[in-house]
């Protein structure tokens, strides 16, 4: 079963079985494609170290920038508990007392029954003020609904209701009590 196959001009003075000669034209025709693609892949050394480089600085940058973001939360919540107590009486003002008063309400206006109940526990513990605490919440309620997915606006109006709970309504909670509701329907 040798006989000679001539697949190429330069191996017609080889004799070799035909199933061989196939497999190394198939083997030679795969490495040269396998080279051919594998070269337009390939990136240079150079270029994959600068890419990773750069992966490194933006990483590095991601993590400063949510460093930098926690510090600004953290100095904004102290500067909040600083105003409450220079505005309020000890009883409501103090950090402890905002901390889960401004808590309770939001979990009373998110129907959060049971936690809240929790909190109030706690927030007669501290002999915090009950009385502030029901001017809070109906502070927030009088400026009518949120968007429910709008967790810093309501933060922000417990907070504004926590230092002023008889103050006028702000223009945004107006504005977004006149562009929520129907009429019919039960505000959130």
């Amino acid at each position: 079963m040798t006989k000679s196959v001539e697949l190429l001009p330069m191996l017609r003075c080889i004799n070799l079985p035909a199933s061989a000669l196939a497999a190394a034209a198939v083997i030679l025709w795969s490495t040269a494609a396998f080279a051919q693609q594998a070269s337009g892949d390939q990136k240079p050394a150079e270029q994959a170290q600068n890419e990773q480089k750069e992966g490194k600085a933006e990483n590095e940058q991601k993590a400063a920038d949510k460093v930098r973001a926690e510090q600004e939360a953290a100095a904004r919540a102290i500067a909040e508990f600083k105003e409450a107590a220079a505005k309020l009486s000890l009883s409501s003002g103090a950090p402890e007392c905002v901390w889960t008063g401004r808590r309770i309400a939001s979990l009373l206006w998110r129907d959060d029954i049971d936690t809240a109940r929790r909190y109030i526990d706690l927030y007669d513990r501290f002999n915090c003020s009950s009385e502030h605490l029901k001017l809070v919440f109906r502070c927030v309620i009088e400026q009518g609904p949120l968007d429910p997915k709008a967790a810093d606006r309501l933060a922000s109006r417990v907070h504004s209701c926590w230092i002023a709970p008889e103050g006028e309504t702000t223009a945004s909670s107006q504005a977004t009590v006149g562009t929520t509701t129907k009429p019919g329907t039960i505000p959130n």
